[in-house]
């Protein structure tokens, strides 16, 4: 099973807040949406660049290279060039900190 990562204290962490954070070996961007906390892989599915320098608009991140558009929710790609969804990561605020877990290999079993 991994382990929760830390990303920072939910006090410094306010709302439209974005960090990335290396776990387990997958780059993810962790995102503050009106108070809540969500995390999706940091790399964009259509070139491999990295989200976290693209804007928010709503509940969508842009890509900053080609301006593919994903649900920062769900992970689902909403706009070419980009055709496949990221990786949604589990995220939880414990003992005032922002955490995130890679739960991919969880049910695999390795």
């Amino acid at each position: 099973m991994a382990d929760w990562v830390d990303v920072a204290p939910y006090a410094d962490f306010p709302p439209g807040a974005v960090r990335s954070v290396n776990v387990e070996g997958a780059q993810v961007a962790v995102f503050n949406l009106d108070g809540t906390c969500y995390a999706i892989e940091d790399i964009c599915t259509h070139d491999g660049g990295i989200l976290t320098g693209g804007t928010v608009e709503g509940d969508e991140v842009v890509c900053p290279r080609h301006g593919a558009r994903f649900c920062i929710r769900t992970g689902r790609v909403r706009a070419p060039p980009a055709y496949e969804d990221v990786e949604v990561f589990a995220v939880r605020v414990e003992g005032g900190i922002v955490q995130v877990r890679d739960t991919r290999w969880d049910e695999s079993g390795f």
